[in-house]
């Protein structure tokens, strides 16, 4: 993308769209290319894509004390460090000073944020799985929350679409729980993850290992401005390549090639707008981030896409007589029903074999086992709902086994040249349920250097997680075991809520006004020209990592708001 503002910055706009990440990139890029001039608004800073990756070509030795911080340089991580990749000098500077930023925690909570144009679609997993109805209909069928407004055949176009676009690799496997995509060709598995994966099919019947369908360009399809992954598996500092899809080397440019695309960087929305005439919302108002002025930019439609937390902190601000409790709020459900994926729980073992097999490349994924519990017969649990899948891989051990004090000259030269043994893990990632009490408010007595109110979080896991989370680690064992691994050593690390990185279900859509915020089209039910696509308007969580069903909702809602207009509905 070019190093200016798109545009000659101007005051009103067909379409205004909060934020820059997976959500934000692709109503900028279906907004645009419908013809609307649109205004993309970032609250961080600008970031090129390539030139801005200025770690990307980089090894480990080459920064200092091999990429380690100093105290007083994590000490403005301490929440993010939890993580445990953020607090990296390859990867610090996409991830916000949780000084300059806080948050309030009644429970912990592990809020990772990227204040930048591109968001955590530079940073993120880069996973893509498509819900099923399974996922659709869970709540109804198991009187949990609200039902969804739609189901799998409403949004399966539009996971055509985005597939196609972004690049998934991946292999069919004609599983409902998990329905298959456009792919391109799977990433091969090494032959571990291979032994692994007919022993699974042996000894476990409709287990599947496959590998992760990740958004990775494989194969020979081109595809505008990117080219195919270099297995390098540096991902997390920006790909210069553009084989990972990021907002940054694909929806972002396509926005800008239609001429519609004005990019304003620097920009905190503070609140919509609500005009009682009209019943719609006239625009935003916002906050520079450098020069703290203040600006108010119109238009026909917004579109809020700064994530699960930070869209509904805007919409919670944005007061009115209309709206006393924040705009659409008129069901109490603003900032409730906050979900993740709890993970860290698992197993890994030793496997004996393949000593003279080795890999090429950094593969940047690895295997991915479906869910497979709660799927109807002997797979039900009569201890929790929902399920779970893992996500794991083989290597072989590296030079650290080769430390130890007595290992020196001779011996330690010859053993640090070869490989050492294969292993195994495997880690869980469970659905959380959406509890109306696990929820984020406002805090107007603690605000942030800009004057406005820092968000507090009360949430955490529940019973049905914890019950889980005892399958995860069963079903683990026993899979490690069955496939002929030894040492297999199990773990369970719960972390607290947001350590999975996936926050959702704070205004989430439903088909009664009462009990939810938005409709099935992603519209607040109250105001129809504000459409909000990211995590937010999730109704329940499912156990898939969810960027692509949060595109793929993105690039339904932004056509809808196209039609809309043309027709004079909104």
């Amino acid at each position: 993308m070019s190093k200016f503002y798109y545009n000659e910055e101007q005051e009103s706009y067909d379409a205004i769209v909060v934020g820059t990440g997976i959500s934000g990139g692709w109503a900028a890029k279906e907004l645009c290319e419908n013809g609307l001039k649109t205004l993309v608004l970032e609250r961080g800073r600008m970031v090129n894509h390539i030139d801005d990756y200025t770690t990307a070509n980089k090894d480990d030795w080459d920064f200092p004390n091999n990429g380690e911080l100093t105290p007083e340089e994590k000490a403005k991580q301490l929440k993010q460090a939890r993580t445990g990749y953020t607090v990296k000098a390859q990867h610090n500077k996409w991830f916000v000073n949780d000084l300059e930023h806080p948050y309030n925690e009644t429970k912990r909570f592990d809020w990772m944020r990227g204040y930048h144009v591109g968001g955590r679609s530079l940073t993120w997993g880069r996973h893509s799985y498509r819900w099923s109805d399974i996922d659709f209909e869970a709540n109804r069928k198991d009187g949990i929350a609200v039902d969804w407004p739609v189901r799998y055949k409403d949004i399966a176009p539009w996971y055509d679409k985005v597939e196609s676009y972004i690049g998934v690799c991946g292999e069919h496997l004609g599983l409902p729980q998990l329905p298959d995509g456009q792919f391109l060709p799977m990433m091969e598995l090494n032959c571990v993850e291979q032994h692994i994966r007919e022993k699974v099919a042996e000894n476990f019947d409709g287990r599947v290992v496959t590998a992760g369908r990740v958004a990775h360009i494989t194969g020979d399809k081109e595809f505008e401005g990117r080219t195919k992954c270099q297995y390098r598996n540096r991902c997390i500092r920006g790909c210069p390549f553009g084989a990972y899809f990021s907002s940054n080397s694909s929806t972002l440019p396509a926005a800008e090639r239609t001429g519609n695309l004005t990019l304003r960087p620097d920009s905190i929305v503070t609140e919509v707008i609500y005009d009682p005439n009209t019943k719609k919302a006239s625009g935003v108002k916002v906050i520079d981030r450098i020069t703290k002025e203040t600006f108010e930019f119109k238009s026909k439609v917004i579109f809020l896409c700064a994530s699960a937390i930070a869209s509904t902190s805007i919409l919670m601000q944005s007061k009115s007589d209309r709206f006393p409790n924040g705009m659409g709020n008129d069901s109490d459900q603003l900032g409730r029903n906050i979900m993740d994926h709890h993970l860290g729980v698992g197993a890994s073992g030793k496997f004996d074999g393949f000593e003279d097999k080795y890999y090429k490349g950094r593969k940047p994924n690895g295997i991915y086992v479906p869910r497979f519990k709660n799927l109807g017969g002997n797979t039900n649990s009569k201890d929790y709902i929902r399920g779970f899948g893992y996500q794991g891989g083989a290597s072989r051990g590296d030079w650290e086994e080769t430390i130890a004090e007595l290992s020196h000259g001779k011996d330690l030269k010859e053993a640090i040249l070869k490989p050492g043994g294969w292993t195994f893990g495997m880690m869980g990632f469970g659905e959380v349920l959406p509890y109306e009490d696990n929820r984020m408010t406002l805090d107007y007595d603690k605000l942030d250097s800009w004057g406005l109110p820092t968000v507090t979080f009360d949430a955490e896991f529940k019973e049905n997680e914890w019950k889980m989370r005892e399958d995860m680690r069963e079903q683990a064992v026993e899979m490690l075991t069955k496939a002929g691994l030894r040492d297999v050593q199990s773990y369970d690390n719960p972390g607290a809520l947001g350590l999975g990185i996936h926050e959702m279900g704070t205004a989430r859509m439903g088909r009664n006004p009462k009990t939810s915020v938005l409709n099935g089209n992603n519209q607040v039910h109250a105001v129809p020209n504000v459409y909000v696509t990211d995590g937010s308007f999730m109704t329940s969580a499912s156990c898939v990592n969810p960027s692509l069903t949060y595109m793929a909702f993105t690039a339904r809602a932004a056509n809808h708001a196209a039609n809309e207009l043309k027709k004079g509905n909104l």
